[in-house]
């Protein structure tokens, strides 16, 4: 089960930190990623940390606003959303996954376990 975090309400220009807590499971072998969704739109990939390198993933719209980041200890998930704007308006899901290949780590299929999706809204 993974639990969400974080979500809100912000300016154009502002931030957010979006965390996900797993329960169970071996976190630390999994690979977690942050999706989204615009209402009547596709969810889409937005980042990936894999288990195996930790290396971080990301779309092209969000590369050098967006970091994501692990915590295995905790069994926590991050996304940190600077330089915000309101196309980044959307239901934020984690997600994680173990055995994702690299050429799979932006396709939904290739994650178990979801979080419930939580509302970021950037507006003035």
């Amino acid at each position: 089960q993974l639990v969400e975090s974080g979500g809100g309400s912000v300016q154009p220009g502002g931030s957010l930190r979006l965390s996900c807590t797993a329960s169970g499971g071996t976190f630390s072998q999994y690979t977690v990623a942050w999706f989204r969704q615009v209402q009547g739109k596709e969810r889409e990939f937005v980042a990936a940390i894999r288990s195996s390198n930790s290396r971080a993933y990301y779309t092209d719209s969000v590369k050098g606003r967006f970091a994501i980041s692990r915590d295995n200890a905790k069994k926590t998930m991050y996304l940190q959303m600077n330089t915000l704007n309101t196309e980044d308006t959307a239901v934020y899901y984690c997600a994680a996954g173990p055995g994702v290949i690299l050429s799979s780590v932006p396709r939904e299929s290739a994650y178990i376990y979801w979080g419930q999706g939580m509302q970021v809204t950037v507006s003035a």
